[in-house]
């Protein structure tokens, strides 16, 4: 990705000042449709949960490609969205060995049809829409622990972003990461990780699962999700994007919104892959 110049956009600035008291209330908004909506689509399973996760993963490569070419570019979205679209679909048929090839060839067609010195670029496109797709998926398949899985990345990412965000507003202090977001602080990073092991430990506890190794894991998973946002907000330095794109009232764009979950999303997967296998991946991250 090195010697790719960005393209700046209009209006960009490193920083994006004080959100106004409007702007906060569209993000609670926008928030208490879209969470109740993913715990929903969550719970019911099947074609909702993939449709719902088919249609996230698409508009993310969307606003990728935006990003990194242009938006005149159709015959390269539509070949990839296609494949994110399919392998939704043969995922939902119980084939995630098929989806996660057809992940794979819509990365091929994003290398054939990719303007000359962007390959790279949207090629990682296709690949962050892709496990942004595949790795609920993955998870959710799991019909005994399945939901409980999303549930634990959902509170993990909800509650290091929450406790983050009122942290570092309240508490200050040195930046996380001042060359790429500089409104991050180590305050607001530890109050999330430490934020997560107090629910994760409550909620293990109520369960009667392990809570030591879902506490160790639920920290992992808050450093993965925060890891997550900072890529995203390297990417989008990198170019010259203030957000992703304005689809989502006060909050910016998907890819905004789910770039700690991304992360999250992956490091779970990977986790409940290698302890539960492809059948069990949701049971392999909460089952210890």
């Amino acid at each position: 990705m090195v010697g790719v110049e960005p393209v700046p956009k209009p209006g960009y600035s490193g920083s994006s000042g004080s959100a106004p008291r409007s702007n906060l209330l569209l993000r609670v908004a926008s928030a208490l449709v879209l969470a109740p909506l993913a715990l929903v689509t969550a719970y019911v399973g099947g074609w909702a949960f993939d449709l719902f996760w088919c249609l996230a993963a698409i508009i993310v490569l969307w606003e990728w490609i935006a990003m990194v070419v242009g938006r005149g570019h159709r015959l390269m979205f539509s070949s990839c969205a296609s494949a994110l679209a399919v392998a939704a679909t043969v995922g939902w048929r119980e084939q995630p060995l098929a989806a996660i090839l057809l992940v794979g060839l819509g990365a091929l067609a994003a290398l054939i049809f990719a303007p000359r010195g962007r390959q790279v670029w949207v090629t990682g496109g296709i690949i962050y829409a892709g496990i942004l797709l595949l790795a609920p998926l993955l998870l959710r398949r799991d019909a005994d622990h399945g939901f409980l899985a999303m549930v634990m990345l959902f509170a993990v990412v909800w509650t290091t972003d929450i406790l983050g965000f009122v942290a570092g507003r309240a508490i200050g202090g040195p930046k996380l990461a001042p060359a790429i977001s500089p409104k991050k602080t180590w305050s607001g990073a530890i109050a999330g990780a430490l934020g997560v092991v107090v629910v994760t430990a409550a909620g293990a506890a109520w369960l009667g699962f392990n809570v030591i190794a879902l506490t160790a894991i639920a920290v992992l998973l808050s450093i993965a999700a925060q890891i997550g946002d900072l890529l995203e907000s390297a990417i989008k330095r990198h170019f010259g994007v203030k957000d992703s794109s304005q689809i989502i009232p006060g909050h910016g764009g998907v890819m905004d919104r789910l770039d700690g979950f991304w992360g999250a999303a992956l490091v779970g997967c990977l986790i409940g892959l290698a302890h539960g296998g492809i059948d069990g991946a949701g049971g392999g991250l909460v089952r210890w």
